[in-house]
């Protein structure tokens, strides 16, 4: 066998992010006083809901939850970043407005964050990495620079397919004006022009409902890669939490999830009350807007579990 050239040993090195480089904890300060501010309103909110909002609101913002989430469930996660199945243009373009409910910033940047993620999870050069501690991995990556190993291997993340997706361009376009509107703008004025709610209920219930789903979202960086078990792979981060799963609609199953990243249920369970995105996607391939659903064989699932996994049942209990 001849030896590897320089450059290909260069190469080599490239695929591979190191883990404990020197790290800077750089603010960044306005990013910083929002989220402070955002933060504050919501516990007004919550309040609020408590004492003087009304039944109406509090529902409609249940419901913009909802469809926030599974924008970027069945949008962002697992059609655009992982391509677990296709979809129509209609369902793109309904995917793509739920997913600016959420306002995770744009699903460009959503979806490259998370192709890094996988590529190179609990490294330097993942995002949100979990080996920086729980506050880091829930949310202290989003109030700091990026780590220069990310933005280093970000180059070898191929971003042509999204970059190629008129719906997801638009979005990335018109990115601060559109989905703060569909996030905050929209959900604050329907309630005071439809029922009569106050403009102070009507914002700080959205501001609420919008902290909600951010932290809901990033759990699944912070307690699904740091407690629980791991039936699939005891030998990787990410673990199994039902309760990451039923605040994000069927996202906790991350042991799983990490094994199989294509598979379009994210679990083995696949339709069950803790996987809502998964009923989502079924439902519309049952009208053929979603087609090309990618799955893995049970017997390769259970054979997988046998080998790496720690023993406990797909529960992860």
């Amino acid at each position: 066998m001849e030896p590897q050239s320089s450059s290909e040993t260069e190469k080599l090195i490239d695929l591979v992010a190191p883990q404990a480089a020197p790290r800077k904890y750089e603010l960044v300060y306005p990013t910083i006083f929002v989220f402070s501010y955002l933060h504050a309103a919501s516990l007004y909110g919550l309040y609020l809901c408590f004492t003087s909002a009304m039944w109406s609101t509090i529902f409609f913002n249940w419901f913009l939850y909802v469809l926030g989430i599974t924008g970027v469930t069945a949008g962002a996660h697992r059609l655009w970043t992982h391509r677990a199945y296709k979809a129509k243009l209609p369902l793109q373009i309904i995917l793509m407005l739920m997913n600016s409910i959420a306002f995770q910033y744009s699903a460009i940047n959503w979806i490259r964050d998370h192709r890094m993620h996988h590529r190179f999870s609990d490294t330097d050069a993942d995002p949100h990495n979990a080996s920086r501690g729980f506050f880091f991995s829930h949310i202290g990556w989003l109030m700091v620079r990026k780590h220069p190993e990310l933005r280093k291997r970000s180059k070898l993340i191929d971003m042509s397919d999204i970059y190629a997706n008129p719906v997801l361009v638009f979005q990335q376009k018109y990115a601060v004006p559109f989905m703060g509107s569909m996030c905050f703008l929209l959900p604050t004025l329907m309630p005071i022009y439809f029922w009569g709610e106050s403009l102070n209920i009507a914002w700080h219930v959205a501001v609420l409902r919008y902290i909600i789903n951010v932290h809901a979202s990033v759990s699944v960086n912070s307690f699904a890669h740091l407690f629980g078990a791991k039936p699939y792979d005891v030998n990787i981060n990410p673990v199994q939490s039902p309760i990451v799963s039923i605040a994000t609609l069927g996202e906790g199953f991350h042991n799983y999830h990490h094994v199989y990243p294509w598979d379009y249920r994210t679990a083995e369970l696949g339709n069950n009350w803790l996987n809502f995105s998964t009923k989502f996607i079924d439902f519309f391939a049952l009208i053929g807007w979603a087609y090309d659903l990618k799955t893995v064989p049970s017997d390769v699932v259970k054979a997988r579990a046998a080998r790496c996994g720690d023993g406990t049942n797909k529960w992860g209990w």
